[in-house]
């Protein structure tokens, strides 16, 4: 599974805003290379929410755990909410996930930054976490969505 994979497929969706950051686009040099979704019919990048999921192709400070220094690594990031993130960890967003090897490729875990907030995260999804990603994905994106109609009808 590739990161241009992953991208088409999040793309497809209907109302997907996909923001690459790159020199020259005012965006600040850390961000270059990684992605960034949010559902957004309206092509703006939302003031009031965040991305439903994200692709980081390396370290940012205070998150270096999945260790995303090495060679062709790179993370998906997944807001799944509590549900989802109780079901793939066995726990609560709450709880620590001491000893967890947040580097490890091609396993679904929590987040090592943003567990708590119910997202998972894949590093280097392949066979075992391909399907399931877009799973996830699509399960993000269905989320993202619904609170974008509630916002809209309020």
């Amino acid at each position: 599974m590739t990161i241009d994979e992953i991208i088409d497929f999040v793309a497809s969706l209907d109302g997907v805003l996909t923001l690459r950051p790159g020199p020259g686009d005012g965006s600040p040099e850390i961000a270059w290379g990684d992605s960034f979704f949010y559902y957004s019919p309206s092509g703006v990048v939302p003031t009031t929410t965040q991305p439903f999921a994200t692709i980081v192709t390396k370290n940012y400070p205070g998150d270096e755990k999945s260790g995303l220094d090495r060679p062709e690594a790179y993370r998906v990031n997944i807001a799944a909410g509590r549900e989802l993130f109780i079901r793939w960890t066995g726990h609560s967003p709450r709880e620590t996930d001491a000893g967890v090897d947040f580097a490890v490729t091609d396993a679904v875990l929590a987040h090592p930054v943003y567990g708590t907030a119910g997202w998972l995260a894949v590093v280097n999804p392949g066979p075992r976490t391909g399907e399931t990603v877009y799973e996830l994905l699509r399960v993000a994106y269905d989320r993202a969505r619904s609170r974008h109609e509630r916002r809209a009808d309020s």
